[in-house]
């Protein structure tokens, strides 16, 4: 191109010269596509855990019934907004270490540790069907104490698998003084579909039931009512 030409065309503006150009890069992978990295399961619970088992680093202590949890203050607070309360909010004592747990059992309480620090239930196979069950029932009141939604549907879903003619007027009592609408919907729904409602009525649930719920016997009564209509 002559200098004449390129100094009559649009390329060049204020004595600089404008070059529209279009560029494709390609690029190759520098790794096979078909490498893959195994990345392991999460283990964040059991790292937490662990500082559970191990009490490293806690710094507070829970006296149940002349037992000792050492916790950290950092991780109830997170799960529970009960703890929370208690440890960081306006009433605390920030000099004390020591909380004294009223009205709830070593193992309960221990069992309510595990789940704080792994959300999940700790094992049972050391326990009978019996004592399972009043594990069960005893987190659920620990669980409903302290806020723990999750555990508390997990104790109801364990208890809702279990009802039976002894233990039913029981657990409806229960699930009526904790607000479990589901557990309570169960036991309701079992005492309507079953032929033996004499025998629950004989059992010494449904004496107590009778006595501290006046108001589920009605609810009863009505949903009897109604499936006898249909």
């Amino acid at each position: 191109m002559k200098r004449s030409e390129l100094e009559e065309s649009a390329l060049l503006q204020d004595d600089c010269l404008v070059i529209e150009c279009d560029l494709t890069v390609i690029k190759e992978p520098l790794v096979d596509e078909t490498v893959e990295v195994q990345v392991p399961p999460s283990n964040l619970s059991d790292n937490i855990g662990n500082l559970l088992k191990t009490g490293e680093e806690a710094d507070v202590a829970f006296r149940v019934k002349g037992e000792v949890f050492p916790a950290h203050k950092i991780v109830l607070a997170a799960r529970s907004p009960v703890f929370k309360a208690q440890l960081y909010g306006p009433m605390r004592d920030k000099w004390r270490h020591d909380i004294t747990v009223e009205d709830m059992q070593p193992a309960v309480f221990k069992a309510l540790l595990h789940f704080i620090y792994t959300d999940s239930l700790p094992s049972m196979e050391d326990l009978d069907d019996d004592g399972n069950k009043e594990m069960v029932k005893h987190l659920l009141v620990a669980a409903d104490r302290y806020a723990l939604e999750r555990l508390k549907l997990m104790c109801e879903g364990i208890i809702c698998k279990s009802l039976d003619v002894e233990s039913v007027a029981t657990m409806l009592a229960l699930a009526d003084q904790h607000q479990c609408s589901r557990l309570k919907d169960a036991c309701v729904e079992f005492l309507v579909s079953s032929n033996r409602m004499d025998d629950v009525v004989a059992s010494q649930g449904y004496v107590n039931l009778k006595r501290s719920c006046p108001a589920v016997l009605v609810d009863i009564l009505e949903r009897v009512t109604k499936s006898r209509k249909i």
